[in-house]
């Protein structure tokens, strides 16, 4: 199988991490030590080799490494596809964050064309039972991930819709401010509508032809008032409602991801926190499944204490899973006991902390 992986990651000035060098194969690797060592730090700067605010969806400002407030750097080596990329991002103090591939300056959504990279985190472990706004950038994330101009499509919708919003605040009746801008919201989001609906198809598939050990979620995408398919239309007839609300009460930007354990034919808001758990899992591993067809290489998988709440053998399948999809996995736990059922299948780090910054050791085996 084609491969996707990082050879090379450096860190300077990043986080916690003064300076950090970290080499690779294409093995997934298992990496451990003390809360707060910084080893979703490591993650991260992975992160923000993919479009958008990474992870954390932190400011530039924000992963300088602190006091010194230099501005930070990560650069990595992407084997993408038989080619060799060279990949810098960086933001110098109060600046915002930069891009350059193989030496030359790129707009962010660049990132998409050359490689893939999904996430599972902890804060994400509440997506079932929070508000719609983070199940809708769980599955922004993963349409991403099948199409890179998604970015563009949400973007431009989110910058109309601002501008109309402003408008209705401002009590604007004249009908000619808004039909250009809703005619742009109307393109984008019907954009949006359709790369999301590709998205739960491709997810939905790549969970029906897998045999797994992780449950299958059957996907919808819902939202409170049902998204016309003539939405330039819909918001021209919603003008008066949206002005006494002061904002767009209409459109992809309400949209939801309904969830539900299908063989329990239960709502993912309603299942234990293991069985949510194993849904985001299953996701997760079903994205990648169906990039490693669609994009030709499976992608990059960042799981930041995966493992901490699953049981030694659901641990051992997950790992059996990753391996057997080809993946360059990324993961992190507490200690290296959680990665026992890895073995050789793996490489290995351990970071601890030392006079204020983080130190990376790399290990041939546990």
């Amino acid at each position: 199988m084609t491969k996707l992986a990082l050879s090379e990651l450096t860190l300077s000035h990043f986080r916690s991490h003064k300076r950090a060098v970290v080499t690779a194969d294409a093995r997934p690797m298992a990496i451990y030590g003390p809360n707060g060592a910084g080893k979703t730090n490591l993650l991260e700067a992975v992160s923000l080799l993919s479009p958008g605010r990474g992870l954390r969806r932190a400011g530039a400002d924000d992963l300088t490494r602190r006091p010194e407030a230099l501005g930070w750097k990560v650069t990595g080596i992407l084997q993408s596809l038989h080619q060799t990329h060279e990949l810098e991002t960086w933001a110098e103090a109060g600046n915002p964050r930069q891009l350059r591939i193989d030496g030359k300056s790129a707009p962010q959504i660049a990132l998409g064309r050359i490689g893939r990279i999904l996430w599972l985190v902890p804060s994400m472990d509440r997506l079932w039972i929070e508000g719609a706004e983070g199940r809708r950038r769980f599955l922004d994330r993963a349409t991403l991930s099948f199409e890179p101009t998604h970015a563009e499509a949400v973007l431009t919708y989110e910058k109309a819709m601002r501008e109309r919003n402003r408008l209705l605040k401002d009590m604007v009746r004249d009908p000619h401010w808004y039909t250009v801008i809703e005619g742009q919201m109307a393109q984008s989001g019907a954009a949006m509508q359709r790369n999301r609906l590709n998205a739960i198809a491709q997810l939905t598939a790549a969970q029906e032809e897998a045999t797994t050990a992780f449950p299958t979620a059957t996907l919808a995408l819902t939202s409170p008032d049902p998204i016309p398919d003539d939405l330039q239309a819909a918001l021209s007839d919603n003008r008066s409602r949206d002005m006494a609300a002061g904002r767009t009460l209409i459109g992809p930007h309400r949209a939801d991801l309904d969830a539900t354990y299908a063989s329990k034919d239960v709502p993912a808001k309603d299942c234990s926190t293991g069985e949510q758990k194993a849904l985001l899992i299953s996701l997760i591993l079903a994205n990648g499944r169906a990039l490693a067809r669609d994009f030709g290489a499976p992608p990059i998988l960042l799981l930041d204490e995966v493992a901490a709440h699953l049981d030694a053998p659901r641990r051992a399948a997950l790992y059996d899973e990753i391996c057997s999809l080809g993946a360059q996995a990324f993961m992190t736990g507490t200690g290296p006991e959680l990665f026992a059922e890895l073995g050789e299948r793996a490489q290995y780090a351990e970071v601890t902390e030392s006079d204020g910054q983080s130190i990376v050791t790399q290990k041939d085996s546990l």
